[in-house]
C-alpha cells in the first residue's frame, strides 16, 4: 500500500495551514498528499427542510477540498495531492482514514493574541487515539516561519531551518520518539535541541541549600545518561549537530519557551489501551495548547 501523507481539511484557517504544512511535509519525505474532508450527516430534520438557492451543503463540501488541492499543486509542484472525503463524525473519521499514513496533520483551534493555541476536542481526541504521528499546525502558521532570517532580517528559503526541538522524558526515552526527531532535524538539514526537564528528588531539597554545586552535579548524570542513550542515533546521523538542555523544573513550560525558536516541536505519548482510557499526559497536553511552533506527537508503547 502506497504511504501517504494525510491532512485534515474543513475549510477553516487552522486547516488551511495544516494543509500547506502537510504539503512542504509530504516533498520533505517524497510522499503523496492526501486531503481528507469529513462530511458529517446531516440530522433528518434538516435533510428533510428545503434548500434555498443553488449553494447546498454538498456545493460547499465538494468546492472546499477541489479548490485547496488546485491550490497546493500550484505551490508545490511536483507533489501528487488527491482528495477524499468520508462520513462521519470528525475525530473517528480521520482516525480511520489516516490508518495506513505515515503522518496525520491537522489544524489546531487558533487562540487570538496569546501567541499559543488551543487545542479543539477533535484534535485531542485524535492525537489520544491515533497510533502514527499527528502534528497539530496553528492557523497562522506560515512557510516563512519556518526559515531563519537572513542578513536583511528577512526569512529567506536560502536560510536553514530553525532546529527541531525534541521533548525527552529521561527517564524512559522511547525509540520511536527519537528516531522521529532525528529524521525530522535530517529532512530539514538542521540541529536538534534535546529539551527534558526533571526534579530533584525529595530527599534532596535540605541538600541543595548547603552544597551549591548539588544542581549542577545531577545534570550533569542525567546528561551523560541521555547522551548514552541518544549515540545510537548520532551514529546513525553524524551529521546532525545535537544540543542538550537539561532544564529543572516543568518540562512543559520549558518545551514551549523552546517552540519560539523552532521548526517543529516533537513529544512522545505512551499508547495506553487499558480501562481508564486514552489520554496524553499533562506534558503534551501544556505543550499543544501553548507551542508557538507545529508540535508532533508521537506515539509509543
Amino acid at each position: 500500500m502506497v504511504r501517504t501523507v494525510v491532512a485534515g481539511l474543513d475549510g477553516s484557517p487552522e486547516s488551511r495551514a495544516a494543509a500547506e504544512w502537510a504539503a512542504r511535509e509530504a516533498k520533505l519525505r517524497g510522499l503523496p498528499l492526501k486531503l481528507v474532508q469529513v462530511w458529517e450527516p446531516v440530522p433528518a430534520p434538516m435533510a428533510q427542510a428545503p434548500l434555498l438557492g443553488a449553494e447546498t451543503h454538498q456545493h460547499w463540501a465538494e468546492r472546499i477540498p477541489r479548490e485547496a488541492a488546485e491550490s497546493i499543486r500550484l505551490r508545490h509542484p511536483g507533489v501528487d495531492v488527491t482528495v477524499e472525503q468520508v462520513t462521519g463524525t470528525p475525530a473517528d473519521a480521520l482516525v480511520s482514514a489516516a490508518n495506513d499514513a505515515e503522518l496525520l496533520v491537522l489544524g489546531s483551534r487558533g487562540l487570538s493574541g496569546v501567541g499559543g493555541f488551543l487545542v479543539g476536542s477533535v484534535g485531542f481526541f485524535v492525537v489520544a487515539h491515533a497510533e502514527l504521528p499527528v502534528v497539530l499546525v496553528r492557523a497562522d502558521e506560515q512557510a516563512s516561519d519556518e526559515d531563519e532570517m537572513d542578513p536583511t532580517g528577512i526569512p529567506s528559503a536560502a536560510t536553514p531551518y530553525p532546529p527541531v526541538v525534541l521533548g525527552l522524558d529521561a527517564d524512559n526515552p522511547a525509540d520511536a520518539v527519537i528516531e522521529f526527531a532525528f529524521a525530522e532535524a535530517a529532512r530539514r538539514g538542521t540541529s536538534l535541541r534535546v529539551v527534558y526537564g526533571w526534579n530533584l528528588p525529595p530527599y534532596y531539597a535540605y541538600g541543595l541549600a548547603m552544597d551549591a554545586g548539588l544542581n549542577d552535579e545531577l545534570s550533569r548524570e542525567e546528561t551523560t545518561a541521555l547522551t548514552e542513550d541518544l549515540r545510537p542515533w548520532r551514529r546513525k546521523h553524524p551529521a546532525i549537530e545535537v544540543v542538550l538542555e537539561p532544564r529543572v523544573g516543568s518540562a512543559a513550560a520549558h518545551l514551549v519557551d523552546a517552540s519560539r525558536e523552532a521548526s517543529l516541536v516533537v513529544i512522545g505519548r505512551r499508547i495506553r489501551r487499558g480501562a481508564l482510557g486514552a489520554h496524553i499526559g499533562p506534558v503534551a497536553h501544556g505543550v499543544l495548547h501553548h507551542a508557538t511552533a507545529p508540535v508532533a506527537v508521537v506515539a509509543h508503547d
